[in-house]
């Protein structure tokens, strides 16, 4: 029987259903019994859940005469290894699915039922069907993936993402396709995003001067100041501390849970990985020889004569900065802007984040949350990768086997 005719929705077809306790065998057992009828596959599915194995082929239907005797041996079969078995008779192929294609990432620590049971409803009510779903990570957070057909994708991102936050959960909603596999950019923020800290107070901790500088961030957080304006204000305070400070500063950077993961991952699938920061170059150069970074861009502390001047050089990296600057490594590594991602938290990255395919506000304020595409809100940055479809168990097998 050729493709074209098992595919044909007129041809009687058995969707063979085999559940029990998973073992090795049980795969290559179900298909050695269906091939003594000479049967064509049409659809596998299999799932195993804590040790318990659904096996689901959809097979063409023998002649009738031997349909009987092929029910009986299949049951048969399935009895002799403790498993069981279901046979239903049908016609054709699967419905085919709905257009709109998408692709729900949702993260909970925990997944609580109730949560689940709620992106289920609202999937549903947007006129999204759930195709398939897929564990994604179990720690350090739940990670499940939905692939939905029916609905567009921003319609459906819209009716998922605006209401995570009340359920205890993160969702992001990517449109499926190819594209999933292309080489991308990722964009970082480096102040509470790559880092734990905000490097302009680490300076002003030597220079006994954090509560001046409190102040200025508080204004500018009040809409008093403009980024250029407070970047100008606080790095003024500085004037005068002994450029030797910076080595301290940079031993003071603590990272982010699971960001040396998250590189060293996208890393290896052959992502370029960059950061932009309103901080400082003195800072983002080390961090970018030290982990490998292609692409660092931030502000630059003046230094004459080993002495801080109180005063930046060169470009400035604000709001504006951060989006023209993910712009710019994009042409240069010849990634089309829709196939970048860009993590921040602060509202100083929003351009940077709606100018990216993927935009993902990492613990963020709520005016970002509500701007960017997704947001995630556990303390790790590795928790990204699962946004990209990557297991928790791809990343530990690639880990050990680079140990190896």
């Amino acid at each position: 029987m050729s493709a074209s005719q098992t595919s044909s929705p007129d041809v009687p077809t058995l969707l063979v259903k085999i559940f029990g306790k998973d073992r090795p065998g049980i795969t290559a057992g179900l298909f050695d019994t269906l091939a003594a009828y000479s049967v064509d596959v049409v659809d596998i599915e299999q799932v195993v859940t804590r040790g318990r194995m659904v096996l689901c082929a959809l097979v063409t239907a023998p002649p009738r005469a031997l349909e009987g005797d092929l029910r009986a041996t299949v049951h048969s079969w399935a009895e002799s290894i403790k498993m069981q078995a279901e046979i239903i008779s049908g016609l054709g192929d699967n419905r085919p699915r709905g257009l709109g294609r998408s692709l729900v990432t949702v993260l909970g620590h925990p997944l609580t039922a109730e949560a689940t049971a709620a992106i289920a409803a609202k999937i549903a009510k947007a006129g999204g069907n759930i195709d398939r779903i897929f564990r994604l990570a179990k720690y350090p957070v739940t990670a499940v993936e939905f692939a939905v057909s029916g609905v567009a994708t921003e319609a459906l991102r819209t009716a998922l993402v605006t209401d995570a936050a009340k359920l205890g959960v993160d969702v992001a909603v990517v449109a499926a396709g190819l594209h999933r596999r292309a080489q991308r950019l990722v964009v970082m923020d480096v102040d509470s995003t790559l880092i734990q800290d905000e490097v302009i107070e680490l300076f002003a901790a030597h220079a006994g001067c954090e509560d001046e500088v409190a102040e200025v961030t508080a204004a500018a957080m009040r809409g008093e100041l403009d980024f250029e304006q407070s970047l100008h204000a606080r790095v003024a305070l500085l004037e005068g501390l002994d450029a030797s400070v910076v080595d301290k500063v940079r031993s003071e950077v603590r990272l982010t849970p699971g960001a040396r993961t998250l590189i060293r991952t996208l890393k290896r699938l052959g992502f370029q990985v960059g950061v932009v920061s309103g901080g400082f170059t003195q800072v983002t150069d080390d961090l970018q020889d030290r982990l490998g970074l292609d692409f660092a861009q931030a502000n630059t502390l003046e230094i004459v004569d080993g002495k801080l001047t109180g005063k930046v050089t060169g470009e400035i990296v604000d709001r504006a900065g951060k989006a023209r600057l993910l712009r710019r490594f994009a042409a240069e590594a010849g990634v089309p802007l829709s196939q970048t991602v860009a993590i921040g938290d602060g509202a100083n990255d929003l351009d940077m984040l709606n100018a990216a395919g993927l935009g993902v506000a990492f613990n963020a304020k709520p005016v970002v949350r509500e701007a960017a595409h997704t947001a995630v809100n556990v303390p790790f940055l590795d928790t990204v990768l699962y946004l990209l479809g990557v297991t928790r168990e791809e990343v530990e097998a690639a880990d050990a086997h680079e140990e190896d």
